[in-house]
């Protein structure tokens, strides 16, 4: 969001933000197609995701690695 503020006169910025945002959705819903959780867990991350942009992607990549790691040991 603070790319936005800053940017606002820029043009083009708006739908490049818009974009990258509906492609961090999309890598979320595979990942979480992959990770099965409950429906409750798809809405948390789908949710830090809109609000936090691509930093709640990569967060959602690293929790994903880090339980497909403890599942392979286990």
């Amino acid at each position: 969001m603070l790319f936005v503020l800053i940017f606002r006169d820029a043009p083009g910025a708006l739908p490049v933000m818009a974009l990258t945002l509906a492609v961090a959705l999309y890598l979320s819903v595979i990942e979480l197609r992959e990770l099965r959780p409950h429906w409750k867990w798809w809405f948390w991350w789908l949710s830090v995701v809109f609000l936090a942009h691509f930093a709640g992607y990569l967060a959602l990549r690293i929790y994903g690695a880090f339980r497909r790691r403890n599942r392979a040991r286990a």
